[in-house]
């Protein structure tokens, strides 16, 4: 994102602020999930990487406790004091900067207020973590504005803090985690139960991810995500009558929720099946990976996004749709739905030469089949959050 424009946009936004010599800039990137999906609230594993499209702030200090607060995609200002207890007040985008705000408090980090404008590349709506690189972006610039650190990881749990608390959903770690964390040309196998993790490398030259949004909107915070969580959570009350130390779908392997399928609801046997496979998914997905055997790669892609679509029934028409056109083209490893489904978009690891073949095929047959256009854009995997200036 280019600085001289998010500069410009700030300085029209707050004339009163004079030149731009003052004014701090940071970003804090979108993410794409290659594998792991619906894991990270069981205790599970996630493969994320960061992309190269971010949230950007432009921040400009003030002298008294007050922080105002413009969004470029809202067009929209929100004011609000950091002097006590954020309220959680509307608009509804604001909740997720607020919540950063009382989350940093609450662990004593607080100083003066800032006009602050964001801008972001990132889609909205499409899986990508807009809302996480929004709440990472804000705890970065104001802390740099502020002259304070807090480790990576304590400020990724704040941001998580924030989204439950503030925005209402029950998100896992995964989003904030790499956003803060990424490393370029790595992608990261996350343990969300007691966050370890390995930065694996994803930089072969002749190979690229290619996101395809299929511009179906999806809300994570409507009830379908939380209908999710409590069957996960009624299939590990059911297994823990026989087994007291499963303690999250993490510590079930198949023959042990094979063995207590009798007991449970069919539904929450499918939604557990999910977790329990996808877990191994991931974990078998950065093996290949670190091999560079990108083939088998694809072959958990393409059986997570089967599993996704069959038994958690978070995908739809227009993603199905996607990945099948997207098996059909020459270099394309795999591909799967990304996010929390429902809409958003579709992942795909493939060689740089399909990405002309692919595109072209997604730009006739997916309108014809389902009426949209898709976008698509490849990427590379890029940085955590950094100042860019400041």
């Amino acid at each position: 994102m280019n600085s001289e424009s998010l500069n410009r946009a700030f300085l029209r936004v707050f004339p009163e602020s004079g030149d731009d010599a003052a004014i701090l800039e940071v970003q804090a990137p979108g993410r794409v999930n290659l594998i792991g999906e619906h894991t990270d609230y069981n205790d599970g594993f996630v493969f994320p990487m960061a992309i190269d499209r971010v949230t950007a702030i432009a921040l400009r200090r003030r002298g008294d406790q007050l922080i105002r607060l413009y969004s470029t995609a809202q067009r929209q200002m929100a004011e609000f004091s950091i002097g006590g207890p954020v309220k959680k007040d509307p608009p509804a985008w604001s909740l997720y900067a607020k919540g950063v705000c009382e989350a940093l408090r609450q662990k004593g980090h607080t100083g003066l207020g800032a006009d602050i404008l964001v801008e972001s590349d990132i889609p909205l709506g499409g899986g990508l973590s807009s809302s996480a690189a929004f709440e990472v972006a804000t705890a970065l610039a104001l802390l740099s504005a502020w002259g304070q650190t807090m480790p990576p990881v304590e400020m990724a749990l704040a941001c998580q803090w924030a989204e439950h608390h503030y925005a209402g959903t029950p998100c896992g770690i995964m989003d904030q985690f790499i956003s803060a964390m990424a490393k370029a040309g790595h992608a990261m196998l996350l343990d969300c139960r007691d966050q370890s993790y390995r930065q694996i490398p994803l930089d072969d030259p002749t190979v690229c991810v290619v996101i395809v949004n299929s511009h179906v909107k999806h809300e994570l915070v409507a009830g379908e995500y939380k209908d999710r969580r409590s069957q996960c959570q009624a299939a590990v009350a059911a297994l823990a009558k026989m087994y007291p130390l499963a303690k999250a779908l993490r510590d079930v392997t198949m023959p042990m929720l094979q063995e207590g399928q009798p007991s449970m609801d069919p539904v929450v046997f499918k939604r557990a099946r999910h977790v329990v496979g996808e877990n191994q998914r991931a974990l078998d997905f950065a093996a290949a990976l670190q091999k560079r055997d990108y083939a088998a790669c694809g072959r958990l892609m393409y059986a997570s996004h089967a599993s996704l679509r069959d038994d958690y029934a978070v995908s739809c028409p227009e993603l199905d749709t996607l990945v099948d056109l997207s098996r059909s083209i020459s270099g394309v490893f795999g591909a799967r739905l990304t996010g929390g489904g429902f809409g958003g978009c579709v992942v795909v690891l493939a060689k740089k030469e399909a990405i002309a073949p692919l595109t072209q095929v997604l730009e006739r047959e997916y309108p014809l089949r389902c009426g949209k256009n898709p976008g698509i854009f490849a990427t590379a995997p890029g940085p955590g959050a950094h100042v860019v200036r400041g």
